[in-house]
């Protein structure tokens, strides 16, 4: 039974069936992005800890493959409604935790929702095929859980992220030992309480917080892990890979980004603008799928801009649980500097600081920021701000606009704004990108496969594609 207590629960770990807390533990410090305090502690697991969740997992596994896909489907169902029953509680502490205003917090926790709804009924969907052989004989082809996986999922989106791996794989029949961010703790620990309340068994899902690399290595080196799925950085991206490499397991990586955005003469300007500003500054830019890079054609290069300036003065920065906010601060204390660098890096070489360009006086804020006219050999034009900055470099022809999208070795995302039914086809064929968006920022959806080329990882999380990752196809034949 859920109770208010823990609205206000401190960070735990989950193996085996049982709830822990710091009981000699090591512990790490829990910050308010908002005011830069300490505001908890979250225990991390010990290497007993990671052996015991392992063994659960591996139990585990066999328990939940073999139970009635009726029965998963009405777990995860159920779990849905917990969290839709909890969203108000989960998305306070995500705000706290993370930075993001809370009404973005709510949407994320209403989107994790959907996605185990949506996979609590693709799990009766694994379809497999029977083979045409001559009579008496019979050839099928079956989906079968891969088996126990490691999720390791990123504070940006902490509960979103960690859903878009725990409810496929759940579905699907698979253990898993999740390791959420150590700076975002209570929400994801109170989410994981909504799915073992809904009824997930508790040597099925395992919850631990630690050292990441050491995490990681201890995860991955164990041959109960059959799966990694990582959501991150490209280094720690082509790290996990190496690791994964030496016990031949499948992994799926969705790194990072830096979302091309091509503006076309023959848009509706306004309403554009009126589209892409909230998306930029929306989780204060720490969105994989960021728009970043606006490529706008020349003749409304300079109206964009002062568009664009105008409805990002406007924006009102602040503490993420004040309704009024529309931005909130950065997740953690690295990122403003980070950012500072790239708009100093970016003004030295030309760039024109149109709106924003400084550092908050409190917390870890940093101002809606416009560069325009940046040259390509600004390093914020090939490394991915993962923050409130947008740039703008203005474009002579379609083919020029799509080089440029093209040039990075990201390819996650796209976006492209034109009323040109023709163009848009062939923007959607030519931008090399795992994701285009059309006169649209909805790319995100329970349905539909998420993930990159390139630099930016490969595989899948969402759709039919994110259920298939965590299985394995089997052919059996029989004389």
């Amino acid at each position: 039974m859920y109770d208010a207590k823990h609205e206000a629960d401190a960070a735990r770990l989950f193996i085996a069936g049982s709830w822990r807390v710091g009981e000699g533990r090591e512990v790490g410090p829990v910050f308010n992005p908002a005011t830069g305090d300490t505001i908890a502690d979250v225990p991390l697991a010990t290497a007993a800890d990671l052996d015991e969740a392992l063994a659960a997992a591996d139990r585990g596994f066999v328990r939940w493959r073999a139970s009635a896909v009726d029965e998963r489907a009405a777990i995860l169902h159920a779990a849905a409604g917990l969290l839709r029953e909890r969203a108000e509680a989960i998305a306070a502490l995500l705000t706290r935790e993370q930075g993001k205003v809370i009404a973005e917090a709510r949407a994320e926790v209403a989107g994790s929702a959907q996605l185990f709804d949506w996979y609590a009924e693709e799990a009766k969907r694994a379809y497999g095929r029977v083979l045409v052989r001559p009579a008496g004989q019979r050839s099928i082809v079956v989906k079968q859980p891969v088996g126990p996986v490691a999720a390791l999922s990123p504070w940006n989106f902490p509960v979103y992220l960690l859903a878009k791996k725990l409810a496929p794989a759940l579905a699907a029949g698979c253990s898993v030992v999740a390791k959420p961010p150590e700076e975002t703790p209570a929400c994801t620990t109170a989410f994981v309480r909504c799915l073992i309340d809904a009824g997930v068994p508790g040597d099925v899902i395992q919850l631990v917080f630690g050292v990441p690399d050491t995490v990681s290595r201890h995860l991955l080196a164990s041959p109960v892990i059959r799966k990694v799925s990582f959501t991150g950085s490209v280094p720690v991206g082509r790290h996990l890979m190496r690791l994964a490499a030496d016990g031949l397991k499948r992994i799926t990586l969705e790194l990072g980004g830096h979302a091309p955005v091509l503006i076309f003469a023959d848009c509706d300007l306004e309403r554009t603008l009126d589209m892409v500003v909230p998306q930029k500054f929306r989780n204060a830019g720490q969105v994989c799928v960021s728009p970043t890079r606006f490529y706008v054609e020349e003749s409304i290069h300079d109206a964009f801009v002062r568009g664009f300036a105008e409805r990002a003065r406007a924006l009102a920065v602040g503490d993420g649980a004040d309704p009024a906010t529309r931005m909130g601060p950065l997740a953690n204390r690295r990122r403003p500097d980070a950012i500072a660098a790239l708009v100093a890096d970016a003004e030295a070489k030309g760039a024109r600081t149109v709106v924003g360009g400084r550092r908050g006086e409190a917390g870890y804020f940093y101002a809606p920021t416009l560069l325009a006219d940046v040259p390509p050999e600004a390093e914020i034009m090939g490394t991915e701000p993962f923050g409130p900055v947008a740039v703008t470099r203005a474009f002579a022809t379609e083919n020029e606009a799509v080089a440029e999208a093209n040039r990075l070795p990201y390819g996650l995302a796209a976006f492209a704004f034109t009323e040109n039914g023709r163009r848009a086809n062939r923007l959607g064929d030519a931008i090399e990108a795992g994701m285009v968006g059309i006169n649209s920022f909805a790319i995100s959806v329970p349905d539909a496969p998420f993930g990159g080329v390139k630099d930016s990882g490969f595989g899948s999380e969402g759709g039919i594609e994110g259920f298939d990752s965590y299985c394995v196809t089997k052919a059996v034949h029989q004389a």
